[in-house]
């Protein structure tokens, strides 16, 4: 369910760092099907639980620390064993009924049976596990802060891909069983937005019932793939692209209909069109069907209007307290210049235009550029341009031709930072750095580098996502004199 938090660089950085050592294989005379009494320690970095049979770590998924199973080997591995939990001896107090009976089949519901509180604990706990097996300097006395949860942490997520097939005969729509391509339909989903679901359930209805021929994996036929719906906290705009197999949309006018007279909310439909098969859910054509290309979504004050591929963090709720996280950190003063780096369509840069004399920023992504340019103009800032490229080669043309930002603000994909920005960060130098992170192992690996100039004031871990073990943090860092 956790989909990219950005529009990502289509590369993986070329790094640098020192890779460790390749480790010699665990001997094990151990067996696919065995079963053993097992301990769990903690929990891993996918949410799983983590225990040790004869000093071999073993991966139990839905297993909790504290807990004591019955596992059952499901696969061996040079150096870990992974294992089904096929009985609880110990049950962990921490543990809860999910909302979601699929909770254990697909993925975006990881820890919806781990109590809140201690999913929270397990995050600020994520980031130290990924200190400790990294070893920045000095982060054995790094502040690292309680990560701040949601009042109620369901119902968050603003936008959804829901794949589209057929099983028994019926329409179905949802998300597929973990490592397969096995759907399983989601009638419900407790961490979408309400809204979300209606639409989705409502479409996949009509679907069926114009009998509008639905994509088949295996022949390569049919057309409608994938169900896309977005939606606004804000305004309530809902935006909804069918993404299908070919251009042509059979009932397409029948269908517009029902949507434009039962679902009022919806007041985007677009098409994207994604021929043959690819693990990719998007194709490069999209179309409007009906109403208008965008919907608008309200930030700290800002309107943002968001076009069908447009990235917006996808917790609305939470990323109002990650921007102002990100405001305190860098604490702009009027005259200060700053650098937004994977800017998306601008939203955090955009966010502190009004506390820094000029902002500059930079995607990779087009689309991305020009609705973040778009949306400086829409809410009367003039102080924010943003140009197409990567960080890692801007940054330094930028430094070329004699612009010094006093800050710099970094809030790169999964993969973390490329090693050229930051070579290009300590050669700027700039007072005021921030780093916005959704993957504790690469930011651990980015802090190696990044400690030759700067030192490390304090790590915020904030929940993005509850009912996953998705962790995001807010670091920030004082300039090395």
């Amino acid at each position: 369910m956790p989909q990219p938090n950005h529009y990502q660089n289509s590369h993986r950085p070329t790094s640098r760092r020192p890779r460790p050592a390749a480790k010699a294989p665990v001997q094990t005379d151990v067996k696919v099907g065995q079963r053993f009494p097992l301990t769990i320690k903690r929990l891993g970095i996918n949410g799983e639980g983590i225990g040790y049979y004869k000093h071999v770590i073993t991966f139990v998924k839905g297993a909790l620390p504290g807990e004591i199973i019955v596992a059952e080997v499901t696969a061996v591995h040079p150096r870990y064993l992974e294992a089904s939990l096929r009985k609880l001896r110990k049950i962990s107090p921490d543990r809860v009924d999910p909302r979601d009976e699929y909770a254990g089949e697909v993925g975006g519901f990881e820890l919806e049976h781990l109590e809140y509180p201690a999913q929270l604990t397990f995050k600020q706990d994520l980031i130290r596990q990924a200190l400790e097996k990294y070893k920045p300097a000095g982060y054995r006395h790094y502040d690292v802060r309680p990560t701040i949860g949601m009042d109620d942490p369901y119902e968050y997520r603003n936008k959804a891909s829901f794949q589209v097939r057929m099983i028994d005969g019926h329409v179905a729509a949802g998300l597929y069983k973990e490592n397969s391509h096995d759907l399983v339909d989601l009638p419900t989903c407790s961490v979408q937005m309400p809204a979300t679901m209606t639409v989705m359930r409502q479409v996949v209805a009509w679907l069926e019932e114009l009998q509008v021929p639905i994509y088949d994996e295996e022949h390569n036929s049919g057309i409608v793939k994938t169900i896309v719906v977005r939606t606004a906290a804000a305004t309530g705009e809902v935006q909804l692209v069918l993404v299908t197999n070919t251009p042509k949309l059979p009932k397409k006018h029948q269908l517009l209909m029902k949507i434009a007279e039962k679902l009022p909310m919806v007041v985007s439909v677009m098409q994207n069109v994604n021929i043959g098969k690819t693990s990719l859910i998007w194709g490069d054509q999209t179309t409007l069907l009906a109403g208008k290309p965008t919907i608008t979504e309200e930030l700290d004050g800002l309107a943002f209007d968001l076009s069908a591929r447009a990235f917006f963090q996808l917790n609305p709720e939470q990323t109002k307290k990650l921007y102002q996280l990100a405001r305190t950190a860098l604490d702009l003063a009027p005259h200060e210049t700053l650098v937004d780096a994977y800017s998306g369509v601008g939203t955090i840069g955009l966010s502190l235009a009004d506390v820094a004399s000029e902002v500059r920023g930079m995607d990779t992504i087009p689309a991305a550029i020009a609705d973040a340019n778009a949306n400086a103009k829409r809410n009367h800032i003039t102080n924010a341009q943003y140009s197409v490229g990567e960080a890692e080669v801007l940054l330094p043309q930028w430094l070329a031709s004699g612009f010094a930002p006093d800050a710099i603000v970094v809030d790169p994909p999964r993969t973390g930072l490329d090693d050229v920005l930051i070579d290009a960060i300590l050669q700027s130098a700039p007072e005021k750095l921030v780093y916005i992170s959704c993957n504790p192992s690469t930011l651990a690996q980015d802090l190696r580098a990044l400690t030759a100039g700067y030192q490390v004031d304090y790590i915020q871990s904030i929940d993005m996502f509850p009912q996953t073990a998705r962790c995001e943090a807010v670091v920030r860092f004082t300039k090395r004199h």
